[in-house]
């Protein structure tokens, strides 16, 4: 664990901008794999995927984590709310299918850092009625719960919370940011949160030719910003314009930058900009 996150948490705080989208019916995984970007065909109950929605432009509306908790019931877990208005859009998709979405107002989400007693990687651990997701790695373990109970608001927990999602790789869009990234362009492989080999689904023809042609020019970066940046903010070497930022946490941003740009000198504004590691292993 990064030693400047100087986190000590054993009770679960609240994420009061995570959300719960269910999809229920015969025809709920039916239904997901022809509008999300990765493969459920083979998802058992009691695991989960990351996984996005696509504009048809092959561009990213939302990111989640798709949980299938009962055989014709699965699980959209949001980060950044918008839950009520996406699920109306998806709702527009049913047509005659076996579905009914609805958003889960009566689960609460919280947090901890620490390892999850007994959910591990795309496993979850369903204990009454508390679901325990593995939300992170070794160098920085976390547990995400979801419960009808209300947790207790930290705001501070909430911020080291968001700043460790992006350390993982993971971004938060913002309003601004939704449908102007491709998944390959913010770094979506890393989560492995869709796929190039499934069948059709928005965005795919665009997602796979990137992929299958090596046209990925712009790829997420961890930068160091000055606090108070804004998603599309730009990044610039010299006085040139190198990429914006498209996910921001604190003074840690994901930062969509050409490929050949690593070495070169950054700047936000008049203040140098510096690169940081991303961890590994939050794939599932």
């Amino acid at each position: 664990m990064h030693d400047n996150l100087h986190i000590s948490q054993t009770a679960f705080a609240a994420l009061p901008g995570h959300a719960v989208i269910a999809l229920e019916g015969l025809d709920s995984v039916a239904f997901a794999q022809a509008q999300f970007a990765n493969d459920l065909a083979a998802l058992p109950v009691g695991q989960w995927q990351w996984s996005a929605w696509l504009s048809a432009k092959g561009r990213v509306i939302a990111i989640f984590m798709l949980c299938r908790p009962a055989a014709e019931t699965l699980w959209l877990v949001l980060a950044d709310g918008r839950a009520d208005a996406l699920a109306t859009q998806l709702q527009r998709f049913v047509f005659r299918r076996k579905v009914k979405v609805a958003v889960r107002d009566d689960l609460h989400a919280g947090g901890r850092f620490e390892a999850p007693a007994r959910a591990h990687g795309n496993v979850l651990d369903i204990d009454g009625d508390a679901n325990d997701f593995d939300l992170g790695t070794t160098a920085l373990p976390r547990t995400l719960r979801l419960s009808p109970h209300p947790f207790v608001e930290d705001a501070g927990f909430q911020a080291q919370w968001r700043q460790a999602d992006l350390r993982l790789g993971l971004p938060r869009l913002d309003d601004s940011a939704v449908e102007q990234w491709t998944p390959q362009q913010i770094g979506l492989d890393r989560l492995a949160a869709y796929s190039v080999k499934k069948g059709c689904y928005p965005g795919q023809e665009i997602v796979a030719r990137t992929h299958f042609l090596g046209k990925a020019k712009r790829v997420a970066q961890l930068v160091e910003v000055p606090d108070g940046t804004q998603p599309g903010a730009e990044l610039r070497h010299g006085e040139q314009t190198a990429g914006s930022v498209a996910s921001v946490g604190g003074t840690l941003a994901l930062a969509v930058l050409p490929i050949e740009s690593e070495g070169l000198a950054l700047q936000l504004g008049d203040v140098p900009v510096q690169r940081q590691p991303l961890l590994e292993g939050l794939a599932r």
